[in-house]
């Protein structure tokens, strides 16, 4: 049995001490077992996020890494740094640095590569655009990102990551993707993971849905038999909202 896991990418948001209240919020508000919780907070505020919640059941991720591990790289942040701040897991290819900074399948390779050799969990962003949905292009975008973005890895090494299906055009958009429509696209990239490193590393992988997820519809999308918890953006921002999702997977 998977275990269900709730993600909340915080993206360009929260000052430290607005992140600190509410961490704070969530710790003390939701205590969960059953459910792993990580949040994302930006890289300012990480640190002192990581620090507050080591005794709590909820895990802290980066947003982002570079793939090397030192070097003249301004502005950039590698695994051993994000681990020495408190980090846990790493989100990495997400559709916005695919977006707006230029991430291919190749650079995604790199630092899944990178968060691994560090002990960092990945949290691999997958999905398509309206265009490419429109004109029946999801299995062929979902195989080229998991041929290319995960080269190279074992299967434990797959088994032991997350990835995250966020059709792009879902993202901030108040839109969902129906039930059954995220459900299909999660049975395409188990098959497409079985393909590539086997029966049991695809059954032991958890694949999140990520894409406009909010209180109101969490409980359906979570209750699909091939939808292992959600990468939630701007309802993880509300402590009350995010509570709901957390408790809706139970």
């Amino acid at each position: 049995m998977r275990t269900k896991i709730i993600a909340g990418n915080w993206k360009m948001y929260k000052t430290i001490a607005e992140a600190l209240e509410l961490v704070k919020t969530l710790h003390y508000g939701c205590q969960c077992n059953a459910t792993e919780v990580i949040v994302s907070p930006p890289a300012t505020a990480l640190p002192k996020v990581a620090e507050f919640l080591k005794d709590s059941y909820i895990k802290v991720a980066a947003q982002d890494l570079f793939w090397e591990d030192f070097g003249a790289y301004t502005g950039a942040l590698s695994a051993p740094l994000l681990k020495d701040a408190g980090a846990e897991y790493v989100i990495i290819g997400h559709s916005e640095r695919r977006q707006y900074f230029g991430e291919t399948n190749e650079t995604v390779n790199k630092k899944i590569k990178a968060a691994l050799k560090h002990t960092l969990i990945p949290i691999i962003c997958i999905g398509e655009t309206l265009t490419e949905r429109e004109a029946g292009q999801v299995g062929e975008v979902l195989a080229t990102q998991i041929t290319n973005g995960l080269a190279g890895l074992t299967e434990k090494e797959i088994a032991d990551s997350v990835v995250a299906y966020e059709p792009v055009w879902a993202i901030g958009t108040g839109k969902t993707a129906s039930p059954a429509e995220a459900e299909e696209a999660h049975v395409i990239i188990r098959q497409l993971i079985t393909k590539q490193f086997g029966n049991d590393a695809a059954n032991k992988l958890r694949i999140l849905y990520g894409g406009s997820v909010k209180p109101a519809n969490s409980k359906e999308l979570l209750s699909l038999e091939n939808i292992d918890g959600a990468l939630v953006g701007g309802a993880s921002l509300n402590a009350k909202d995010f509570i709901e999702i957390i408790k809706s997977c139970t």
